[in-house]
């Protein structure tokens, strides 16, 4: 099926400007299809043929301008407009669509907890065309007027304003100028919670089944929104553009939420069932931040071609955390950041597959190519590189610059070079120099110190690998006289590279010389021999959590490039995460440890030690955390001991009371957690399986299930599984990916090895029945991670020189074996 390309996308916003969707769904019609009538009012500038999209079940009638269209004239996903006269037009379209199971287009789910059915859109990348006609690009903005019939005892939401007409219609009010990728609706017998904050409708809503998850924490979301809509309004000149303002969360949702103007739809995971940590209240309330950035960035004003992707991504990512630091009570956010989300950057800006944060135009000719850079690049490296522009900049001059774009560009397009265009005249700095520098470039830069002592002086010398410009703080740490194994910041110098050096300074060395404190710039950064001998024994007596990310990350930076072994890191972990106050810190390396270190960069035979290491930290933090003080620090000590279990009786024991020694209690996530370690352990099976999922017959419970049922380590167990995964196609989005996790596991690498030469041919073949989103699945999930030798990494370079295949998958493979390179390389020492 053809993918639109920028020179098309171009040509028809030269001749068209489209003024107004008019959108009728009626969703009674049955559990596979739905029917969809859409008048589309534009005009043609000039005489010329165009052509509109649209994935129908069944085409039924067109009309332009009253005359008829044959439907039969439809060819794949477009529909031929030939000899438009100049001036106005109008036309109609009448189709059957089909219901998604893959959270693309109109998504469609039972809850079988209840067996009450949800639907709602995911219009994202062309997949409008599954549920209306459009001329589906971002630069063709319209009104949308969204109209849907329904079910009795549904509620409908929309992008404005829903109002319920009778007989299960629904009408919602007109929108502002929107890209097409922006309508959306949800619809469903809804649990909702109401307020009004500024004069504006704020709403709450989840299936029924999660209604009493939403109230307990509705409060506390509906406190991040109001904290978030007014810090904005401190920030934006220009007022929140639409109607109300609704969050929704629904299941199956394949993002971790969606900007849709006046209607957010996140993932409903993020309604907890199970206790959570702070961390993750954390993640939950910057996608919200995020998400409402984005009605500025992104909604307000539009890319106008897929290239610049990053005027939406990176600017939600950088405004998420930096105005949840700043307005709520989550004021440590570029922690979290910085050992988890930065991270994903940093692997993927060293991965063939890397990109400038705002590639060429030429390097994004179509849709298809544009959907692969939704990743680490676009969203933290882009957010990145704006911190460390409003450090060189300074936040005054850079909000100025921002509301001068808002005000040019409202309600429409705009581009990279009309963004720079805004900033540069909000200052007399090289705003384009700083652009081409930091958004036209590839790769991460290495900073690496040279700390030198002469006659009571010291002085530092910083080499740069790269070529960026940087504006970063270096701390000068010494040993507390006082307390063993603590540190003392000295001070902070203040370093532009690429300068190369300060001093010299009065005094001795400092103890420990970091470089990138504060993790303000975006760069690998090294330790010198001293500073590392100090960190090794005081890493968790550094005052301050944002420089103890910043020597984790390097760290780990020097395990991935082989200048640091994994058992030293191992070591250090060991040494300092039972000290360690910060809890993002703790969940981001023991992360790193078990998944990386433990799973992948370890050889099979030194793995063990390496769970078992992971389970004394474990011990350690819950002697540490008995007293109650400290829950999600418990919560995970208790996950990660889980997870790294190497024999049941344990595990056992504690799903058999119902609780772990001194708390917690086990609640849904716990006893799933448990029961699929012991699944790969082989110390569960199909009927425990079952009694849980009575126990538990939500949809996560369901998720649980088969995530356990993959990970039974019998050939019959394995070759189901991998019959659900590749042959049936009848699994949803989510039931596919757990499926796919429980599938391999380095503990049966054995079991399965027949099925890693399987999985290259299967993969593409169900990429092409399936599409994108089940393709990003199986490039990310289904991949056969753990194993770690030269046949996998053969078979997967054969595959990809020799196969076409769906693009989605084609990225995902090339990461995953880069990935798979770099484990190698780090085995081989």
């Amino acid at each position: 099926m053809p993918v639109l390309t920028r020179d098309e996308a171009q040509t028809r916003a030269q001749l068209l400007d489209v003024h107004r969707y008019t959108v009728d769904l009626d969703l009674t019609g049955g559990e596979e299809t739905f029917d969809s009538r859409t008048v589309i009012h534009f005009t043609a500038r000039a005489t010329g043929d165009t052509f509109v999209e649209l994935k129908p079940a069944v085409l039924r009638s067109v009309t332009l301008d009253g005359q008829p269209i044959d439907p039969e004239s439809l060819v794949e996903n477009r529909l031929a407009l030939t000899g438009l006269s100049a001036g106005e037009h109008e036309l109609h379209v009448d189709a059957q669509m089909r219901y998604s199971r893959t959270g693309e287009g109109m998504h469609r789910f039972t809850d079988p907890t209840d067996g009450e059915v949800y639907v709602y859109t995911q219009l994202f990348m062309e997949d409008v065309q599954r549920v209306f006609a459009a001329f589906d690009q971002p630069d063709l903005k319209a009104v949308f007027e969204l109209s849907v019939t329904a079910p009795e005892g549904w509620t409908v939401l929309g992008n404005g304003i829903a109002t319920h007409q009778g007989d299960g219609k629904w009408t919602c009010a007109p929108t502002q100028p929107l890209a097409t990728y922006f309508a959306a609706v949800a619809a469903g017998p809804w649990h909702s919670v109401h307020t009004e904050h500024a004069g504006l409708p704020f709403g709450l809503h989840c299936r029924r089944s999660l209604a009493p998850y939403l109230d307990a924490d509705a409060d506390e979301i509906l406190e991040i929104t109001r904290q978030c809509y007014d810090r904005y309004h401190e920030k934006f000149e220009e007022p929140y553009p639409f109607d109300s303002y609704d969050q929704a969360f629904v299941p199956e949702f394949n993002a971790g939420a969606m900007e849709n103007p006046g209607l957010v739809t996140f993932r409903d995971e993020f309604i907890y069932r199970s206790a959570v940590t702070d961390t993750e209240r954390q993640t939950r309330a910057m996608v919200i931040a995020h998400e409402m950035a984005h009605m500025w960035f992104g909604d307000l004003v539009t890319l106008r071609w897929w290239d610049d992707i990053w005027l939406n991504e990176s600017f939600a990512e950088y405004m998420g955390y930096q105005t949840l630091t700043e307005a709520t009570r989550f004021t440590d956010t570029w922690v979290d950041f910085g050992i988890g989300r930065k991270s994903w950057g940093y692997d993927a800006d060293q991965r063939p597959s890397t990109h400038p944060v705002a590639p060429d135009p030429d390097a994004v000719p179509d849709t298809a190519s544009a959907m692969l850079n939704f990743d680490g690049i676009s969203y933290a490296k882009g957010a990145s590189a704006l911190r460390q522009l409003v450090t060189w900049l300074g936040e005054k001059d850079f909000l100025a610059g921002i509301n001068t774009h808002f005000a040019r560009h409202k309600f429409g397009n705009a581009t990279l070079a009309d963004f720079i265009d805004s900033l540069a005249g909000a200052t007399d700095r090289d705003v384009p120099g700083w652009a081409e520098s930091w958004l036209r470039t590839t790769g991460v830069d290495t900073l690496t110190p040279t700390v030198s002592e002469s006659e009571g002086t010291w002085s530092l010398k910083v080499a740069r690998d790269g070529s960026r410009p940087h504006r970063i703080a270096v701390g000068a740490y010494d040993t507390d006289p006082v307390h063993t194994g603590r540190l003392v910041l000295r001070y902070r110098l203040e370093l532009d590279i690429p300068q190369n050096g300060s001093g010299p300074h009065p005094g001795r060395r400092p103890a420990l010389v970091v470089l990138n404190d504060g993790d303000a710039s975006y760069a690998k950064v090294r330790l010198d021999a001293t500073s590392w001998d100090t960190a090794v024994r005081s890493l968790s007596g550094i005052p301050d959590p944002l420089t103890r990310t910043v020597v984790w990350n390097a760290a780990r930076d020097m395990v991935r490039d082989g200048e640091l072994a994994p058992v030293a890191y191992l070591e250090a972990a060991r040494a300092h995460l039972p000290h360690e106050t910060d809890l993002a810190v703790v969940q981001g390396v023991l992360a790193f440890a078990a998944t990386q270190l433990a799973d992948r960069y370890l050889p099979a035979d030194e793995r063990p030690a390496a769970l078992g290491a992971i389970r004394g930290i474990c011990r350690d933090l819950l002697r540490r955390t008995e007293d109650g003080s400290e829950p999600g620090l418990r919560l995970t000590a208790v996950r990660h001991y889980i997870d790294a279990a190497a024999q049941p009786e344990t595990l056992q024991e504690w799903i058999g009371d119902g609780s772990v020694p001194g708390g917690p209690e086990l609640d849904p996530e716990l006893r799933w957690r448990i029961l699929y370690r012991l699944a790969v352990l082989g110390a569960s099976d199909d009927a425990a399986i079952a009694a849980e999922l009575d126990r538990d017959p939500s949809a996560t419970g369901q998720e649980g299930a088969a995530r356990c049922r993959a990970a039974l380590p019998t050939a019959e167990a394995k070759a189901a599984a991998w019959q659900r995964l590749f042959t049936t196609d009848s699994l949803s989005n989510y039931l596919f990916t757990a499926t796919a996790q429980g599938f391999w596991q380095p503990e049966q690498a054995d079991l399965v090895r027949e099925y890693v030469a399987r999985y290259y041919p299967d993969s593409v073949a169900l990429a092409a029945r399936r599409g994108p989103a089940i393709a990003e699945a199986a490039g990310r999930y289904a991949f056969p991670l753990h194993a770690v030798d030269e046949e996998a990494l053969t078979l997967g370079e054969e595959c990809l020189r020799n196969t076409d295949m769906l693009p989605a998958l084609r990225r995902k493979l090339v990461d995953q074996l880069d990935d798979l390179r770099r484990a190698l390389s780090v085995r081989a020492g």
